[in-house]
């Protein structure tokens, strides 16, 4: 049996498993990330340093979401979630350094949103491939990430 068919922690139907059972994660990522939109939309004479603020909020609650999602399930079922888990640590690292340097990050955070666009698009990618012969729609995942880092490329141009 090779490793892909062997349940476990190698096992991509374990980790498609997982992300079902947890659902409701991925439901509170989608409604901070559109909160996080509507709030830009709706005060767009917004000082810098405000919105530096509320992206740094956004970022720490995506970064703890997407952390609960790697973490949770149980013993056993566990699979190889590390990709999510540096989604995560990265979304929790970039929010937390926004509140300890707000006027530095207020100069380089399309940097930051650039730099985490393209890590997590590459790993949407990744985890696509992973998941290409457990769902249907792995091109949806894979399509979410390319956009991401096509995003993060833009704004790196700017």
């Amino acid at each position: 049996m090779g490793a892909r068919s062997q349940p476990g922690l190698t096992s991509p139907r374990a980790l498609l498993r997982a992300l079902a059972d947890n659902w409701w994660l991925w439901l509170l990522r989608g409604v901070a990330a559109i909160a996080f939109g509507v709030l830009a939309f709706l005060w767009p004479d917004l000082t810098l340093l405000l919105l530096t603020f509320i992206w740094g909020a956004y970022a720490i609650v995506d970064g703890i979401l997407v952390l609960g999602a790697a973490v949770s399930g149980k013993v056993g079922e566990i699979a190889p979630r590390w990709w999510l888990a540096l989604i995560g640590i990265a979304g929790l690292l970039v929010g937390l350094l926004t509140f300890v340097w707000p006027e530095i990050t207020a100069h380089v955070l399309l940097e930051l949103i650039a730099s985490w666009a393209i890590l997590t698009g590459a790993l949407q990618i990744w985890g696509a491939i992973q998941l290409r012969k457990e769902i249907e729609v792995e091109w949806m995942l894979a399509l979410s990430g390319l956009l991401s880092i096509v995003l993060g490329m833009v704004f790196i141009q700017w």
